[in-house]
């Protein structure tokens, strides 16, 4: 059995995730979260939302899921969202083109190349549909859009689409939230929620699916003067895959600090590299393996027209090689992205304001009042009307912006503007151009974007891959995963020893205290004490609680023993004493080490071998 498949068998078997609606037949691509899934989630969304929101100093909102199609117009999705599609001439499966030559060539990033050449591989690879086995050389290439389509309101309505990003929500509501900001940049929005994609051919789980959850941080900044503290991560070591590596037959990881990355400018922007060394820590936090976890730079194909620069933070998922492997060689192993890191410029506040009904512009103050000269037009309706009837209006406006763009434009004696496509010359007396000074007291400008995106369930499905662990205890295979505190479903689980009154009057006990401390807690009493041990071993619970009649015997303070999954080794320590150490593990303040230190040692038969 392959590790992807031992996790997908572990993931269903304990309730982590599962195919959704299986009475039905399910449907590809829709994934439930269980119990112990729906909880890790929601510790990874918590973290994140302390790190990037709270820490960060950033606002959070909640935006709806369906927006109406203009917002995605503007955005651009109406027409450059798109997946290439190959469709079987055979069986009529429809597949992802470039994840075919991806599968079946040595190229590892097949979307940023054109599909003229996709198709130009499929031929010469002999790719053929995985669903029948009939060759698909000659078929086309096409592109398909990823957006769900519904109609708000009833009968045709409205027509709308389920958002395939949680940023738009945040763009279009830009207008209120700088004043929420009090119109003060740099300042940072975000956004965790659902968002769906039409994906071709869902994959891998809960790796690709069709929808899923994003965690994203807008930050609005003003490119002429904001900075980030880049001393806050300039230490942070970094594997960089640069797209210049990327391109080379033997390129290799960059292996370097986000300060020296900076200052060599292997990673071009500030913002984009302070996002980076922030990300890195965050995810060793909470547990992704560093061994398997890299940044990869964007090539030009798969840049987005205009980003100025984006990197991936990818994490490896198969397991098939150890980390010296990991290390020597970019090519190796079964990488996925689970984050994305772009600096967006001004098109997404742009694109809003040239097609919505609002100013996505901040107005910046200066320190002191300037006087500036201006070139301005005060067009003479009274000619531009007879001559130029209905468009006179739009003629006039021409002739503002124009002044604003070009002023020697008015220099001759006519000055042609275009409207609609076609030219109008304007006499230049009409026109009334001159040159005024002005005082202004500042300046309207359109915020530049930094954009963090990280994909929750794909974090999900690293730690879970990354936790996953093997070995032997008492002469039997075990299988655990070695979550980190805090992180884990659970934080501890509570077992009375034997069926005893007393035992389960006190495991009920601690159970109580534990979950006053603000701890995630499960009690167990069912089956042998190593079986519990086992079950709970497999959802990566950190720490079991046994109560047995030795710590309730002899007069003495109340005890029990704790167990630490990795180890499996075992403390006492008095009841008074259990809520406040594991809290303070959990909190990331001490370690189980320390318990070892200062309490009892417990050695029983059930012990790692």
């Amino acid at each position: 059995m392959s590790d992807a498949e031992a996790i997908t068998e572990l993931a269903k078997r304990r309730g982590f995730f599962f195919g959704a609606n299986g009475a039905y037949g399910g449907v590809a691509g829709f994934y439930t979260f269980g119990p112990q899934g729906a909880t890790l989630k929601s510790n990874v969304e918590a973290a994140w939302r302390d790190r990037f929101t709270v820490k960060e100093g950033n606002e959070e909102i909640e935006a709806p899921t369906i927006m109406p199609e203009a917002v995605f117009e503007a955005s651009g999705h109406l027409e450059g969202f798109d997946d290439m599609l190959v469709e079987c001439g055979e069986c009529g499966e429809s597949h992802r083109a470039d994840h075919l030559v991806e599968g079946e060539t040595s190229i590892e990033e097949a979307e940023s190349l054109p599909a003229s050449e996709i198709e130009m591989l499929v031929r010469d690879h002999g790719i053929a549909c995985p669903t029948c086995g009939a060759p698909l050389a000659g078929r086309d290439v096409e592109d398909f859009n990823l957006m769900f389509a519904t109609s708000i309101g009833p009968g045709s309505g409205q027509p709308g689409y389920l958002r395939p990003e949680t940023a738009q929500g945040i763009f279009v509501e830009f207008p209120r939230l700088k004043e929420y900001a009090r119109n003060k940049l740099p300042f940072g929005v975000t956004q965790i929620g659902r968002a769906y994609r039409n994906e071709i051919s869902p994959r891998k789980g809960i790796v690709r699916t069709r929808e899923f959850t994003q965690a994203e941080l807008e930050q609005f900044v003003n490119p002429e003067r904001d900075e980030p503290d880049l001393s806050k991560v300039a230490d942070v070591a970094v594997r960089l895959y640069p797209a210049t590596e990327q391109e080379d037959e033997d390129g290799d990881y960059v292996r370097t600090t986000i300060g020296e990355a900076v200052a060599e400018n292997v990673i071009a922007n500030d913002w984009v590299a302070y996002y980076l060394g922030v990300a890195k820590k965050w995810y060793e936090r909470i547990g992704v393996d560093t061994d398997r976890f890299r940044f990869r730079q964007h090539l030009s194909g798969e840049r987005a027209h205009y980003a100025a620069d984006c990197w991936d933070a990818e994490s490896e998922i198969g397991g098939a090689h150890d980390a010296a492997e990991l290390a020597a060689d970019p090519a190796a192993g079964d990488w996925i992205e689970i984050a994305g890191f772009a600096y967006r410029g001004d098109y997404d506040l742009s694109k809003h304001g040239e097609y919505g009904d609002d100013e996505f512009t901040v107005f910046e103050q200066y320190d002191e009042p300037k006087t500036v000269e201006r070139a301005v037009v005060d067009p003479d309706m009274s000619v531009l009307g007879p001559e130029f009837g209905g468009v006179a209006g739009d003629v006039a406006d021409a002739l503002r912006s124009l002044a604003e763009r070009n002023p020697d434009a008015f220099e001759g004696e006519t000055v042609t503007v275009e409207v609609d496509g076609e030219e109008y010359a304007v006499d230049a007396d009409a026109a009334n151009f001159r040159v005024e000074e002005q005082t202004e007291t500042g300046e309207h400008i359109t915020p530049h974007v930094v954009e963090p995106s990280f994909g929750v369930d794909r974090t999900v499905y690293t730690l879970v891959a990354h936790a996953y662990s093997e070995d032997v205890v008492d002469e039997e295979e075990r299988t655990y995963l070695d979550f980190e505190p805090g992180i884990a479903p659970t934080d501890v689980a509570v077992f009375p020893l034997l069926s005893d009154e007393e035992l389960e009057s006190l495991a009920n006990r601690v159970v109580d205290d534990l979950r006053t401390a603000g701890l995630s807690v499960t009690y167990d009493e069912s089956g042998n004490i190593g079986r519990r041990y086992r079950r709970q071993d497999e959802v990566g619970t950190p720490f079991c609680v046994t109560v047995d009649h030795e710590g309730i015997e002899g007069g003495g303070p109340e005890t029990v023993t704790v167990r630490e999954r990795d180890t499996t080794a075992q403390v006492r320590l008095p009841v008074s004493d259990l809520a406040t150490r594991i809290e303070a593990i959990h909190a990331g303040e001490e370690s189980f080490e320390t318990l070892l230190d200062e309490y009892e040692s417990v050695q029983t038969d059930v012990s790692k071998s």
